[in-house]
């Protein structure tokens, strides 16, 4: 009967690793939103409602009507067609 421990250190001797010369800053990290300003929408339907951003991928939660969330610029155009989902104008 064969043992694989022997093919577990072959492989183990192929890998190799270089350490890490500095370790990840968190200042390092960019924001995953535009810095620019949201787009505002309300919900005007009777329940609540749950809309994915196709560009960001982010879920947007109107829990209630009259909800308002700010929404990611780049998902606004497709949260406009949705039904019940109206853009409001900044103030």
């Amino acid at each position: 009967m064969s043992c694989c421990g022997k093919k577990r250190e072959e492989i183990r001797s192929a890998i190799q690793f270089r350490p890490v010369s500095q370790p990840i800053r968190r200042r390092d990290f960019k924001p995953a939103l535009p810095a620019h300003p949201g787009v505002v929408f309300e919900y005007i339907g009777k329940t609540a409602l749950t809309a994915i951003g196709p560009v960001s991928g982010r879920h947007y939660r109107f829990s209630r009507p009259g909800a308002v969330l700010e929404v990611d610029p780049r998902d606004s155009a497709s949260l406009a067609a949705v039904p019940n989902l109206r853009k409001r104008l900044s103030s």
